[in-house]
């Protein structure tokens, strides 16, 4: 292993939601400045291979990840015919915020600064949550996402430093990206990566994203006071 990369503690964990279980990833990096929970669209999961691409980047910059489905196999595998839980955005708020009350109540965890890395749908639910929470949360990084669905409200509560990272071809969801950033009042920037689509499939759109947000991450998580102290 690279003598600069750091030693990562990796598990599966079952994360208690209501009569649910959802099953999640935990990498734990030696010495780690935070952990960035990731909230995907519905119709993904956490072995998408786009956000583990993102993770991974985060956890060689020092960073925990917690990549988990916001859906249970059950739910999932209904979606997939009926699109119910497509833009359940109250469904994948509730489902994010036990996933970082379990966060919180980790040993390993407990003092951490949270990020939230949201795509697509579970940016609204990430946008939601950061609101709820305040000062709990740290940092929130929106990758190709829908944070107008969170609402105006839910948008001018957030304090946690936001950054919205959309596709320069990714035009209806750019537009809808503008809109959001009007609403918001916390420190904000909205990153466009030039040519590149809804998924970024282009040829180095995603490292490019992955750079955006560990960078965004570091230096607003990495920074911070312990989670439990914060005022």
């Amino acid at each position: 292993m690279n003598s600069l990369t750091p030693a990562l503690l990796a598990h599966e964990v079952r994360i208690p939601c209501g009569d649910a279980w959802l099953y999640g990833d935990l990498t734990v990096p030696a010495g780690h400045g935070g952990v960035v929970l990731f909230a995907h669209g519905s119709g993904s999961g956490r072995h998408s291979a786009r956000n583990r691409l993102v993770a991974k980047s985060l956890q060689q910059a020092g960073l925990a990840t917690l990549l988990f489905d916001l859906l249970t196999a059950q739910e999932a595998q209904a979606n997939e015919h009926t699109r119910e839980h497509c833009f359940d955005i109250a469904l994948l708020t509730r489902r994010m915020q036990d996933a970082t009350t379990w966060a919180m109540a980790q040993a390993e965890l407990q003092h951490a600064p949270i990020g939230y890395f949201g795509a697509s749908t579970g940016s609204a639910a990430a946008i939601i949550d950061a609101a709820r929470l305040g000062p709990r949360i740290a940092a929130v990084v929106s990758r190709g996402g829908r944070p107008d669905l969170a609402g105006p409200v839910a948008l001018a509560a957030v304090t946690a430093p936001t950054l919205l990272i959309v596709g320069g071809a990714d035009h209806a969801v750019l537009e809808l990206n503008e809109q959001a950033l009007l609403h918001m009042r916390c420190e904000k920037q909205l990153a466009i990566v030039p040519g590149a689509t809804h998924l970024f499939e282009e040829h180095g759109a995603l490292e490019q994203v992955a750079e955006l947000a560990a960078s965004w991450f570091s230096r607003h998580l990495m920074h911070q006071e312990p989670a439990s102290q914060a005022s």
